[in-house]
């Protein structure tokens, strides 16, 4: 129902292989691209059906974003006659920012990391009796996400799936679908080992906060968890396991390498899962998906300048799976 009020230009997303990145990885990866729409992340599945379905008229939002989620909520709203509110930390992607104004967004900038800009959010939403929208608390935004797995199980065959873990929209979407439609699918979820409080709260079953979340990976930078989401993520995956900035970098350089893609680094933690977790994917066919290319100017610079630290494969050309 969800695919019937999203945006095309969000769906259908092609499905990016490479017999190169195969051979780096021990296993068969089908990557999901999620880079070529308009705000260039999978956030705007969920923001369309969210937008589409619970607000009124007229009505003003207000969320908290590390930029992606704040891109495609704005677009979205606009869209539809709709004024948005999104807080950002002043650490954000600069680029992001620009974006998030440019679809329509008034852009609040905060001191401190994504949780104190969400808090200001939320104080700002109350003080003048706005909707609050907070990205992995809605299940409308879920929802939207889900439509990655239905169309991945429309397209291939794959029997493990590795999903980014920020706040948990996009595990909790893909992991209800697969658990209803594909229940022999194992799905691993990642975080940055330098953001672990995710990882700490579903291991636990409830959530715990750390003191800092300071990773490259600012899309799933989360330190303050959701608390009401913890007991159902936890369902939506068989194991959590996290990167290293070192690795994240590396797959960052492998799918440039080998599918000609700039993806930003939460984008690349799946294949940085795969790539530090050899043994545990070895021949099979793993699904997942390069959730955002919005890499900053100073990342992408030394993206392009770096050498290929994993592997000596020369680039080969990206093919569709079948």
């Amino acid at each position: 129902m969800a695919a019937r009020h999203i945006d095309p230009v969000f769906l259908n997303s092609r499905i990016a292989t490479s017999d190169a990145l195969d051979a780096v990885a021990g296993c068969r990866v089908l990557a999901k691209v999620e880079l070529e729409n308009p705000i260039g992340s999978f956030k705007g599945r969920g923001t369309e059906w969210l937008c589409a379905t619970i607000l009124s008229p007229g009505e003003t939002v207000v969320c908290a974003s590390a930029g992606n989620f704040g891109q495609g909520l704005a677009r979205a709203a606009s869209r539809r006659g709709h004024a948005s509110v999104v807080f950002a930390s002043e650490q954000t992607n600069p680029l992001k920012i620009e974006a998030m104004r440019r679809f329509g967004a008034d852009v609040r900038l905060r001191a401190g990391d994504f949780d104190a800009a969400k808090e200001a959010a939320r104080l700002h939403a109350k003080a003048h009796a706005l909707r609050f929208i907070e990205d992995g608390a809605e299940p409308t935004i879920a929802e939207g996400a889900g439509t990655i797995a239905v169309e991945l199980l429309d397209a291939a065959r794959f029997d493990a799936m590795i999903v980014p873990l920020g706040n948990g929209a996009l595990l909790a979407g893909i992991g209800a679908v697969l658990r209803e439609l594909a229940p022999t699918v194992e799905i691993t979820a990642v975080v940055a080992q330098d953001a672990p409080a995710m990882k700490r709260s579903l291991e636990a079953g409830y959530a715990i906060e750390t003191d800092h979340a300071d990773t490259i990976a600012d899309g799933i930078a989360v330190r303050v968890p959701i608390a009401s989401t913890v007991a159902g993520l936890r369902t939506c995956c068989d194991a959590v396991i996290e990167v290293s900035e070192q690795r994240i970098f590396e797959a960052m350089q492998v799918i440039y390498r080998h599918l000609h893609l700039i993806v930003e680094p939460a984008g690349a933690v799946a294949v940085a899962a795969i790539l530090a977790n050899a043994g545990r994917f070895a021949g099979r066919r793993v699904a997942t998906l390069l959730s955002g290319g919005n890499i900053s100017p100073t990342l992408l610079r030394r993206l392009l300048d770096a050498p290929d630290p994993v592997d000596t494969f020369s680039p080969t050309t990206p093919r569709q799976a079948g």
